[in-house]
């Protein structure tokens, strides 16, 4: 075939044809999303903290341990009820945790009004001192509950009226103590197991009175 006779045109249709294929491949070839994502690909997020070596992980929901109703703290548990009808240990272990929660994070805060009504009045007045000496050094407190393992009730007695329940709870926690320059003074970032006993006051006979915390120590 001479040159006179070559398809130009069909050069330049080729052309374009394959400049159009490029630019499309270019287009359509990148993935929006997840689509087309093979199914062994997985998802990579950023490690959490990690405690003895391995990835942090939700605890799992509290256990909740009542006695045994024939035991002796189980029976004074009955005599409790005969007094106010209303009671009844399992809603009382969950507002006991509720409690829990609620005075470690008010403590934490110095948030004296939140407390004052969940202490007696001699439990407000040991908080009161702790915080007022906390306070004068230019010191403050981060505790974040991570997670209650437990929540079981290790004693009660009943003298007359009154009435007393003691619950051990176990949960992950982390707690820090900066100074007025932010420096650590007590505590470390890092989820630490705690076991601590409460000890929740009453009046059985009094309309809308709240159990109160009366005793609080670690194990």
């Amino acid at each position: 075939m001479s040159a006179a006779n070559f398809p130009v045109d069909l050069v330049l249709f080729g052309m374009i044809a394959l400049f159009l294929v490029l630019r499309l491949r270019s287009i359509l070839g990148r993935r929006q999303g997840f689509e087309g994502m093979p199914e062994s690909a997985t998802l990579r997020r950023a490690p959490g903290p990690v405690i003895e070596g391995r990835a942090e992980q939700v605890p799992p929901p509290a256990v909740r341990k009542l006695p045994d109703p024939a035991s002796e703290i189980g029976q004074v548990l009955s005599s409790m009820q005969a007094v106010d009808r209303g009671f009844a240990p399992g809603p009382f272990l969950n507002g006991a945790e509720g409690a829990f929660r609620m005075i470690v994070a008010a403590f934490a805060a110095g948030d004296r009004d939140k407390l004052r009504p969940l202490l007696t009045p001699e439990t407000f007045a040991a908080f009161e001192g702790a915080l007022a000496a906390r306070e004068a050094a230019g010191e403050t407190q981060h505790t974040e509950i991570r997670g209650i393992l437990e929540a079981a009730i290790d004693h009660a007695s009943l003298q007359g009226k009154h009435a007393e329940i003691t619950v051990r709870f176990v949960s992950q926690q982390v707690a820090i103590t900066h100074a007025s320059d932010g420096t650590i003074v007590a505590g470390a970032d890092a989820v630490t197991e705690l076991v601590d006993v409460w000890s929740f006051v009453r009046d059985l006979t009094e309309p809308g009175a709240v159990w109160r915390l009366a005793a609080a120590h670690s194990a």
